[in-house]
């Protein structure tokens, strides 16, 4: 099967990303840039982000999360600890953040560090959930081979049977990854594909940054 491509292209030419009206601090930069996407009727989900692990067989895998918080510099979000990204960051705590917004023609690349959260800001998040979301943490072994939908729909009645009428407790599997940024990319789509790149990079607790050619 053939695709030919070669036609489909994009002149980006709705902003700029200049030295002389950039912050100090990338969180700064970025807020601002969050901001937007929130405000933008074309962006359904501002938060959704791809993050990037290296697997234990040896790939690169991402996908989208939602980020949930920013707390004490770290990007937070939430999975099944025993899914195939929990396991890929249980032995290689090194991941990528991936912010793309095509309407405004921005993308952000976070390179970072990963640790679980502690289990009272999970517990709070967890709470703070649908119900419908706290059963479902029980209901799927993310990752893991199912033979059905059926089954997983069993799996569904199963937990919400068993907790009917209860709160939904914390499952000991689940919770949240705190995600520390070491350096930031802003990307910003200019014409003739001579994008503006500004990166931030973290030194000794000091942020720098530079342009990079696109």
């Amino acid at each position: 099967m053939q695709r030919d491509l070669q036609d489909l292209r994009k002149s980006y030419e709705k902003d700029a990303l200049l030295e002389n009206h950039i912050p100090e601090n990338p969180y700064q930069l970025f807020d601002s840039w969050f901001k937007d996407a929130k405000e933008s009727l074309e962006i359904d989900e501002a938060n959704a982000m791809s993050i990037c692990t290296l697997g234990t067989d040896g790939f690169p895998k991402s996908r989208i999360v939602l980020l949930k918080e920013i707390h004490e510099g770290d990007f937070l979000f939430y999975s099944n600890y025993t899914s195939e990204k929990g396991a890929a960051m249980e032995a290689y705590n090194q991941v990528s953040m991936h912010f793309f917004w095509p309407s405004l023609e921005r993308q952000i690349i976070i390179k970072a560090t990963v640790s679980k959260v502690s289990r009272e800001k999970t517990l709070s998040y967890f709470k703070s959930r649908p119900r419908g979301s706290q059963i479902g943490a029980w209901a799927s072994n993310q990752s893991s081979e199912i033979v059905s939908r059926e089954q997983l729909e069993k799996q569904l009645s199963h937990y919400e049977e068993k907790f009917k009428g209860e709160e939904v407790p914390l499952p000991e599997f689940w919770g949240g990854y705190a995600c520390k940024p070491v350096s930031f990319e802003f990307w910003q789509g200019r014409p003739n594909r001579l994008h503006d790149r500004i990166l931030y990079e973290n030194e000794e607790n000091n942020w720098t940054s530079k342009r990079l050619q696109p």
